[in-house]
């Protein structure tokens, strides 16, 4: 198991605690039922599997975040360039840019992100 890779489910539950937590586990097995319609067991099992790669914890019945979903995302991000394109970020990029044109806006974004790690 990939610990920064999430099947949908895993995704929007863990959306769901990012936005609500801290949070009570009973009342997000509660609203688990309600928006996904699952059961109490189904809920903690998502959320055991989630407390066990490092994102979430559950302690004493709260819910609460170890893992931002900001970092969460840097760090599948990097995970996933390790993976696809041996840690290359110009290779990323230039595998990019051959789909999608990035417009003047973003280019700039993109110098200036460069020119501060410089």
């Amino acid at each position: 198991m990939e610990q920064f890779r999430l099947g949908e489910m895993e995704q929007r539950f863990a959306d769901m605690i990012w936005k609500e937590a801290p949070i009570a586990s009973g009342e997000l097995a509660k609203r688990c039922g309600e928006v996904f319609g699952w059961k109490r067991t189904t809920s903690y099992t998502m959320l055991k599997r989630l407390c066990e790669r490092k994102l979430f914890a559950n302690e004493n019945g709260v819910v609460r975040v170890l893992m931002p979903k900001e970092e969460f995302q840097a760090a599948w991000g990097e995970q996933f360039i390790n993976e696809v394109f041996d840690g290359s970020l110009p290779r990323f990029l230039a595998a990019f840019s051959r789909r999608k044109k990035m417009n003047e806006k973003e280019v700039e974004a993109l110098k200036k992100m460069i020119e501060e790690m410089e």
